[in-house]
């Protein structure tokens, strides 16, 4: 259920590199399946500036309501769509249904995330 080739961050949102060097960031399947039905997505501002680990959006379910933090510092390029009227592809595959892309100022802050080993380790325990 955790892909590999993705970094974690132990506030549960994944971390996807992609070729232009772009971050695509969603949350993972374990925090998905923490929150219950997953009813509202509330995006960060396009163009915003975050820091690494700066709640800067929010997602709301049946039982709860939990921030999502910026994986790295950047400035938030673009959101998905799709979560304004469909929150619950969220709930299908938390690892499709991103959440919003950054432009990284220091792509080395991936460093600090979780890799898949940890991640799954860490959730586990929970």
């Amino acid at each position: 259920m955790i892909p590999e080739n993705l970094k974690y961050a132990k506030t549960h949102e994944w971390a996807k590199t992609e070729a232009d060097g772009t971050i695509t960031v969603g949350i993972t399947f374990h925090a998905q399946e923490q929150l219950g039905d997953v009813v509202f997505v509330q995006h960060p501002d396009v163009e915003r500036k975050v820091s690494q680990g700066e709640a800067c959006a929010v997602i709301e379910s049946v039982k709860a309501a939990s921030d999502i933090h910026a994986p790295v510092s950047g400035e938030i390029l673009t959101v998905n769509p799709e979560l304004a009227n469909a929150p619950e592809l969220v709930n299908r595959d938390p690892y499709e249904a991103w959440m919003f892309r950054i432009k990284p100022d220091a792509p080395t802050e991936l460093d600090a995330l979780l890799d898949f080993a940890a991640y799954r380790k860490f959730a586990e325990s929970e």
